[in-house]
């Protein structure tokens, strides 16, 4: 029978989406199974990337049963922000068909040509600021907290489809033994001595909605020229701190400041997946108590966010906030640490991670098609 692509209605067929991906996963080990709590608002319009953005969630269906799914995605941020007519696709799952998946595509595209877009890249979701990009290196090995996983076949697919690459994202992976390089130590030095007025101090968690925002503009001037970057708007802001704080070690969330200014800021989170593995992506009591029991064991940490204002930038300050992350987390516990992720031509900080004993581990892509 073909292939059926149609777009989802109702609350039945939103819930078929969203658990959609447990029949692709079922037997994978590495699979983390995200909480639908949290992916649910998107979709419902209470996330406040909607006030922004429209999401349309298609499921595709043979002999009556799904077999993938796909969201076409228009964020107006990024197309004001960009001044191009570039929409998203995004949540895309599949099975290992050619036909399946061209038709999932193909559905997307089209919803996206009647929204007045000449170009489409993916997977978005639904932004770089929240998940994003496909796995086409590294399939060995379980993904960090709030980054993607996807089965081999994915990226042939997509080469099938004839999709090009946007870019590349890397993850990198460092083992610590306590110490820090010679070379990275002297640089973090010169830094704290050559920079009037220096400091680094640990977010504070009695003004946490303050520190959220000022992260945030450190953030976006940091960002500000880089592939793909959207601004986040005043409500994800605030949605994004509400969410952070249960979850946040004070320790690992450091801010530079230049006579009392922020000027730089680093945040580390332990990586979570292990809790969420044990979850299966729902809240139940037997499922908190696992988590609160795994929580203490958890000895990796993500670096998932580091900005320093541009004209702070090259003095080491980035070097210094690594350093002293790295540090603090050596000394609650913490062996191991992703790095990602890094824009593939961003040479100069890959370059800066090799030094301190990095090593680029995995590699996501975004893809790319003319409509």
């Amino acid at each position: 029978m073909a292939v059926q692509v149609r777009p989802v209605e109702g609350r039945r067929e939103l819930k078929a989406f969203l658990r959609f991906p447990w029949r692709i996963y079922r037997h994978d080990p590495l699979w983390v199974p995200p909480l639908e709590r949290e992916l649910r608002p998107f979709f419902t319009g209470e996330h406040p990337f909607r006030l922004h953005a429209s999401i349309t969630p298609f499921l595709a269906l043979k002999d009556g049963e799904p077999v993938g799914r796909i969201a076409a995605i228009v964020d107006r941020r990024f197309i004001d922000y960009h001044r191009s007519k570039t929409g998203y696709f995004g949540f895309f799952e599949a099975v290992d068909d050619l036909e399946v998946a061209g038709a999932l595509m193909e559905a997307a595209e089209a919803h996206l040509r009647r929204e007045g877009m000449a170009d489409m890249i993916g997977p978005m979701n639904p932004s770089t600021n929240y998940e994003c990009g496909m796995l086409v290196e590294g399939f060995e090995t379980p993904p960090y907290i709030m980054m993607p996983h996807n089965p081999p076949y994915y990226p042939r697919l997509m080469e099938a489809l004839g999709l090009k690459k946007a870019r590349d994202l890397y993850a990198n992976l460092i083992v610590g033994d306590g110490s820090v390089p010679p070379r990275i130590e002297r640089i973090a030095q010169w830094a704290a001595k050559k920079v009037p007025g220096l400091e680094i101090r640990e977010v504070r968690k009695a003004d946490f909605q303050g520190e959220v925002r000022r992260f945030m503009k450190i953030y976006h001037e940091a960002w500000a020229q880089n592939w793909g970057f959207v601004p986040m708007s005043e409500e994800e802001v605030a949605f994004m701190a509400r969410q952070l704080e249960p979850i946040i070690v004070t320790e690992l969330g450091l801010f530079a400041e230049v006579r009392g200014e922020p000027v730089g800021f680093i945040l580390a989170l332990p990586n979570y997946n292990r809790v969420l593995k044990a979850l299966g992506g729902r809240l139940t009591p037997w499922g908190l108590f696992k988590a609160l029991w795994l929580k203490r064991k958890i000895d990796e940490l993500r670096i998932l966010l580091l900005g320093v204002r541009p004209q702070y930038q090259r003095r080491g300050i980035e070097t210094l906030l690594y350093v002293e992350v790295f540090r603090r987390g050596w000394h609650l516990g913490y062996r191991r640490a992703e790095m990602s992720w890094i824009l593939e031509d961003n040479h100069l900080m890959q370059k800066g991670i090799e030094a301190m004993g990095g090593r680029r581990y995995k590699t996501y892509r975004i893809w790319q098609r003319e409509l």
